[in-house]
């Protein structure tokens, strides 16, 4: 049965007037809590959850924008399972947070991990961060028309493994499961096979002498060991199926080969490989490890009061920066919060990537991939003055026409031949891009090249340098993100869960972003007032009309007398 309070209904009596002072409610008011209680709240996604009860029957469900708000906060101040149901039924400030009287709560943990998995598995925290995001902007009146694009690693709550000890372990997982299910399977292995992962996790190999060549050769014990699993079970339906299994056999082809029943550890693989059975979603990153990555795109208009995060991609870690441009353009577009001005880094502003948001009307902004070493005094393709409709040079440097230029629709190269007579004595030969040919001297472009070669001369001009100098700013959002929310270190792992940290923790930051705004605390006290207001005005309406009124009702009015006097005005109200 739905138990849903809405944030917006006011009581008769407010149940915090006998708790709080006048001092801790403007302190609530003025944190992030005044800020979640009168804005926040009324986001939460109450209808995706409410939808996983029967409307009517069986017992009554814990107040669904409580519960979700509680996630949330969780989430975005990085608390335990244990400090969410202590919060919950316990701390005063956060059940003015979540609109909870101020009385002792029960929550169990188990019903906790229920609401939690009911976020996880119908994707409700980037939906949930994507409203907050747009109600935020819209409330602060945040000028989004410049902002910045860059992504941060995120390790999940795994081990680090290398490759020797990644296969290792997946065998010992697979092997305790045999034991557990099936004894006889699992004592009919060699007894030597079995004592080699008997030791615990910590303990695999610790045995091993520490040379390279004692490495290398329990490496190539390790993986035969692998393949004879693979074959020796891989036919038998009751294990096929399992996930010690299946993450044996994955490893198994991503790390080693195998030629004439040899098998052959590959030398190198890519990044998007298992790192840990624990978390099979989890890849790797060459410069920062195993893990996860989230793009981030932050407003950086100097006017703006504070910045928000306006968009968060979750990605693994193996993706490349310069393959997220599109998605990030698309989300920002779909929630009305697409700039004019993206600045960002040189894996990102590749050509196909700034044409892409050109045609979205978006200037992609930074320093161009595989920058040449050519000093400021040599020309290049930008020098000439080419028709950018046909490709075609109208003229060179000098101002001299070309004998010819014609452009290969099939190859997209445009080829320019110039008079031997004007280039063999031109000022500036020893400087221009044209070589020497039979025939006389040529020059090769295509309309990328033109276009690298005109960005790579406006990167070397102060104006760009003073646009770009603002992207940096979300190196420091990044960090501060981390340590705040505890974003760095997830205390879950799996891409499900991860994904649901990293939404609802990006969502918490653009709160307590949003909470240190003198707009935004404005905004929260004519909520907080307006709800006294329309109780109030409800009593004068029966008063007008000449009905009695309770001793009470009275005594509740007189003591908000002094919030009649903090009232904005009427049209600011409206």
């Amino acid at each position: 049965m739905h138990n849903i309070i809405n944030p917006q209904q006011t009581l008769l009596f407010d149940p915090f007037d006998s708790v709080l002072t006048e001092k801790t409610r403007t302190r609530l008011l003025n944190g992030w809590h005044g800020v979640f209680r009168h804005v926040i709240l009324e986001l939460m996604p109450v209808d995706a959850l409410s939808g996983q009860f029967n409307q009517t029957l069986g017992r009554p469900t814990k107040e669904l924008y409580s519960m979700a708000g509680l996630l949330l906060i969780k989430e975005f101040k990085n608390w335990t399972k244990d400090d969410a149901l202590d919060a919950y039924c316990l701390d005063m400030a956060i059940h003015y947070a979540l609109n909870l009287e101020p009385v002792a709560h029960d929550l169990g943990m188990r019903t906790l991990e229920r609401y939690i998995d009911y976020f996880e598995k119908n994707d409700i925290a980037k939906a949930t961060m994507n409203d907050i995001t747009v109600k935020l902007v819209d409330l602060l009146g945040l000028k989004i028309d410049k902002q910045r694009l860059d992504s941060t690693h995120i390790f999940s709550d795994m081990a680090s493994f290398g490759r020797t000890r990644l296969m290792g372990v997946a065998i010992k997982r697979f092997l305790t499961q045999l034991i557990r299910h099936n004894k006889d399977d699992y004592y009919s292995l060699d007894e030597s096979f079995r004592n080699r992962y008997a030791p615990s996790v910590h303990q695999l190999f610790a045995d091993t002498k520490k040379d390279r060549q004692s490495f290398k050769l329990l490496r190539q014990e390790v993986a035969e060991d692998m393949y004879f699993i693979v074959r020796h079970f891989g036919d038998n339906t009751k294990y096929n199926d399992k996930d010690t299994f299946k993450a044996v056999e994955r490893i198994f082809s991503e790390q080693c080969e195998v030629h004439e029943n040899k098998v052959i550890i590959k030398k190198k693989t890519s990044g998007n490989v298992m790192q840990n059975p624990s978390d099979p979603d989890a890849t790797y990153d060459g410069h920062k490890g195993p893990g996860y990555q989230v793009q981030l795109s932050e407003t950086s208009n100097k006017e703006n009061e504070v910045q928000l995060i306006t968009s968060a991609i979750a990605q693994t870690a193996a993706e490349s920066d310069a393959n997220a441009v599109e998605e990030v353009l698309d989300e920002l577009s779909s929630n009305g919060l697409l700039p004019d001005e993206m600045l960002a880094d040189t894996a990102y502003v590749g050509d196909d990537n700034v044409q892409h948001a050109e045609e979205k009307g978006v200037e992609l902004l930074g320093p161009v991939p595989g920058c040449s070493n050519q000093d400021d005094e040599q020309l290049t393709i930008d020098d000439f003055n080419i028709d950018e409709t046909t490709e075609e040079v109208i003229c060179c440097p000098a101002g001299h026409k070309p004998q010819s230029s014609e452009s290969n629709n099939n190859t997209g190269k445009t080829k320019t031949v110039m008079p031997e007579s004007t280039c063999s004595h031109c000022d500036f030969r020893t400087q221009c891009p044209v070589i020497k040919v039979r025939d006389g001297y040529q020059v090769e472009h295509t309309a990328k090249d033109r276009r690298l070669a005109g960005r790579r001369a406006e990167e070397q001009t102060e104006v760009f340098k003073e646009r770009y100098k603002v992207r940096g700013g979300i190196e420091g959002t990044n960090s501060c993100l981390k340590r705040k929310t505890g974003l760095s270190r997830l205390r879950v792992r799996g891409r499900p869960s991860v994904y649901h940290a990293i939404y609802l923790k990006i969502a918490g930051w653009n709160i307590m972003r949003a909470s240190v705004c003198a707009r935004m605390r404005e905004i929260v006290w004519q909520r907080a007032n307006l709800a006294v207001f329309r109780f109030n005005f409800g009593l004068l309406k029966m008063i007008i009309a000449g009905k009695s009124i309770s001793v009470a009702v009275s005594r509740y009015l007189s003591l908000h007398l002094r919030d009649f006097k903090k009232l904005p005005t009427l049209s600011k109200v409206a």
